[in-house]
């Protein structure tokens, strides 16, 4: 594959710096080079910056508010955006159900629910994953009984992401429990305003409270709110996954991380008269996450090429996620090791805004154990990369 840019492309990737330069808030480029947690209004705020130069959602076809970019373009405005540290939008909508309601929904249900996704007016998150169904997704039990027009939802949702600020939660649920499992899901969209939900914030080992638990206690949901036919859920979700599994690769913030990472390599003394940069150990380390963010930038290219005609992620999207997450870990690793006893220092409430106390650790050493504790979730969420290799033995090997 030629990844040289043409011309045409070059004067793109100039437009999209320019632009990301003189729009990208000063105050949020501010919160992300001091480490500090986002807030929803700084996604929602960027979003709709994005939203108004009509670049919120490059993946969308041009009929529902994509740009019509080519892969090489969408490539390019992925680098800018990391290169300058803007935040991606928010996956659940914009990614991840935006994809199914355009594809499997009725022309009701894009109407309804498209532009307020592209504008950033409503917020979504995901309710798959049970405490007896993870990776094991198809296993889930929450159950919904068709009640006239309304199912009636019961169950627990966990390791929600985010739910705390979303308006609509889309949901895989059963509704046959005759049939294999697989065959017997359904794909809801639910108000988060309904009567009979409660969230319960799970506090994850960073100090955050990121993920929840979600219980639907006698939930009524309208029929209409239903995509595609009942039973066939499973199929709509696996759509939705392979886009989620690819865009959990992350390889123009991994380069971006490495190019960082570099600098501080050649600014770190290794106690023996050099620099850290300069010891064959870590250089060898340095080289071997070089070689791995290249090659899985040339699978991530071929599958936005594939994308970009009007094929859905296959097996490769599995690929992708593990070794895009495995690299990230390794980067987690390289940092640690860098930072040393800087890195010990750990006090959450600094990367929360308002935080009034003197923050620990410099240029931003202290923040390594934030990213490198929170990190850890990387290689399990998306489907864990246990389960990602079995998809690949089966779909790829046929084993």
């Amino acid at each position: 594959m030629n990844v040289a840019f043409t011309a045409e492309e070059l004067n793109f990737k100039n437009a999209v710096r320019v632009f990301l330069e003189a729009e990208f808030p000063a105050d949020i480029r501010a919160k992300i080079d001091g480490r500090v947690r986002l807030d929803k209004e700084d996604y929602v705020r960027w979003q709709k910056i994005l939203y108004r130069k009509g670049w919120a959602a490059p993946n969308w076809p041009v009929e529902y508010g994509g740009t019509g970019w080519t892969a090489i373009q969408k490539y390019i405005f992925a680098e800018e955006m990391a290169r300058i540290g803007a935040p991606e939008p928010v996956a659940f909508g914009i990614k991840m159900v935006a994809p199914v309601i355009f594809t499997y929904g009725s022309e009701v249900q894009r109407q309804r629910f498209l532009p307020d996704i592209l504008a950033s007016n409503v917020w979504w998150c995901q309710g798959y994953s049970e405490s007896n169904a993870g990776s094991d997704l198809a296993s889930l039990k929450s159950s919904a009984v068709l009640d006239g027009d309304h199912y009636v939802v019961n169950g627990t949702k966990t390791w929600n992401t985010l739910g705390q600020y979303a308006d609509w939660i889309f949901c895989l649920v059963r509704t046959d429990n005759t049939a294999k499992k697989q065959e017997g899901i359904t794909f809801l969209l639910i108000d988060m305003k309904t009567p009979g939900i409660k969230l319960s914030p799970i506090y994850l080992i960073d100090g955050h409270p990121e993920v929840n638990e979600v219980h639907f206690d006698n939930v009524h949901v309208p029929v209409e709110n239903r995509i595609g036919e009942e039973n066939q859920g499973w199929t709509y979700a696996k759509v939705l996954l392979t886009h989620e599994r690819t865009n959990i690769a992350g390889v123009p913030r991994s380069k971006i991380r490495l190019e960082k990472l570099k600098t501080i390599a050649d600014n770190t003394p290794d106690g023996q008269g050099s620099v850290m940069l300069n010891d064959p150990v870590f250089a060898k380390k340095i080289a071997e996450a070089e070689i791995q963010i290249l090659a899985l930038e040339y699978a991530e290219l071929r599958t936005l090429a594939a994308v970009s005609v009007g094929k859905a992620p296959g097996p490769e999207s599995s690929i992708l996620k593990i070794v895009g997450t495995e690299t990230a870990q390794y980067l987690d690793e390289l940092t640690m090791e860098l930072a040393a006893w800087h890195s010990l220092p750990f006090v959450p409430e600094q990367f929360e805004s308002g935080f009034a106390g003197e923050v620990v650790g410099s240029d931003g050493a202290a923040a390594t154990a934030l990213h490198y504790f929170n990190n850890r979730k990387l290689s399990i969420f998306g489907g864990s990369n246990e389960i990602q290799r079995n998809i690949i033995s089966k779909a790829v090997l046929g084993l």
